[in-house]
């Protein structure tokens, strides 16, 4: 993984030295006349290939366990009630390392079965592109319920396949969205009772005192706060994260 990180940054690194010894390459976008039927063809295939950058990162973060992760993050914020302390750069740059760390042996498959071949030429980019949709479809059949993969069969209108691995990624990525979705719900459930446990003990305290001017969620947050270093939250939330991948 540290060849692959510094493989990446030098190739990053390489067009910057290339223009400290040579003139900047110029970059122009206009419309001409197309010579052949084949200028069309490239040029519809250009127009598709940057539909599909640009959708690229949407696509990739719902096939993660990005959506799962960052979901649950913010219900602990909420819970605690500390409004947008971690702020949002943080929450969402700590779901993305998790989700590298838990989707490394995904993306060590993708590599070695799909990329690896590709870059030796040992196969096309259509054989690449079929063999990287292998290990994301193992990934997400592990997580999603049955249930949920069936209604999207069955909504599709479409046979019944015979195993699991003839299933397309259409009916795939919608069944493992709505199955994460369930699971961080679930999560963010049982991290909100023991602060709503506090929320409402402070506010009957302050109730019974005759302090009905004062926010009760002003007095509960400094409790929630300790309990949460006390029983060192941040490691049993990751830790049961990490650990509710299969």
């Amino acid at each position: 993984m540290r060849k692959r990180i510094y493989a990446v940054l030098l190739l990053a690194a390489l067009p910057i030295a290339a223009s400290a010894q040579t003139a900047l390459p110029k970059v122009t976008i206009g419309l001409g006349q197309a010579g052949t039927p084949q200028d069309v063809a490239v040029t519809l295939q250009i127009m598709v290939m940057l539909t599909i950058l640009s959708l690229a990162p949407s696509i990739l973060v719902l096939m993660t366990s990005f959506t799962r992760i960052i979901v649950i993050l913010h219900f602990l914020r909420q819970a605690i009630g500390t409004q947008q302390m971690p702020p949002n750069q943080v929450v969402v740059g700590l779901a993305l390392f998790l989700t590298l760390f838990v989707m490394q042996g995904t993306v060590d498959q993708v590599y070695e079965r799909a990329w690896k071949p590709y870059r030796d030429g040992q196969v096309t980019i259509q054989q690449a592109f079929s063999e990287s949709q292998q290990p994301l479809k193992e990934f997400m059949l592990r997580q999603a319920r049955e249930k949920d993969i069936a209604l999207f069969v069955k909504l599709s209108n479409k046979p019944q396949p015979a195993s699991p691995q003839e299933l397309s990624l259409a009916v795939v990525i919608p069944g493992f969205i709505i199955s994460e979705l369930r699971t961080a719900f679930q999560i963010g459930f049982l991290i909100y009772m023991p602060f709503l446990v506090i929320d409402m003990v402070v506010a009957s305290i302050l109730m019974s005192m005759g302090m009905m001017m004062l926010p009760p969620a002003m007095v509960s947050l400094p409790f929630k706060v300790l309990l949460f270093v006390l029983v060192d939250g941040w490691y049993l939330v990751v830790e049961s994260i990490v650990k509710g991948f299969k």
